[in-house]
């Protein structure tokens, strides 16, 4: 199984991508703790020779970009903000081994 974390922009390509290549996922809205922008959770149930195909796919349609984050001076006198660049993006992919399941 596969748990791919997306930010927002990058949902529907990805979601797009993996439709192309005929693996099917299931789509939760969530948000990220560190800046509280919107992501989407994809939940993909996988066999282990899809693994490559799901990989490739969202590594395709998924970038990092860079945002600056209003961040205060520690040292100033007044609390200025300065920009500060910051990595976001791309695709945050975990692989868990799914030892037992049950469907009714």
């Amino acid at each position: 199984m596969f748990i791919a974390v997306i930010q927002a922009q990058d949902i529907d390509a990805a979601y797009s991508a993996l439709k192309a290549v005929g693996i099917s996922a299931t789509r939760l809205p969530s948000v990220g703790g560190f800046l509280g922008r919107r992501n989407a959770t994809l939940l993909l149930g996988l066999k282990p020779e899809d693994l490559d195909k799901a990989q490739t796919a969202l590594k395709d349609s998924c970038r990092q970009r860079i945002e600056y984050l209003a961040v205060p001076l520690e040292s100033a006198p007044l609390p200025l903000p300065t920009p500060t660049p910051i990595n976001v993006g791309g695709a945050n992919i975990f692989s868990i081994d799914i030892e037992h399941f049950e469907e009714f």
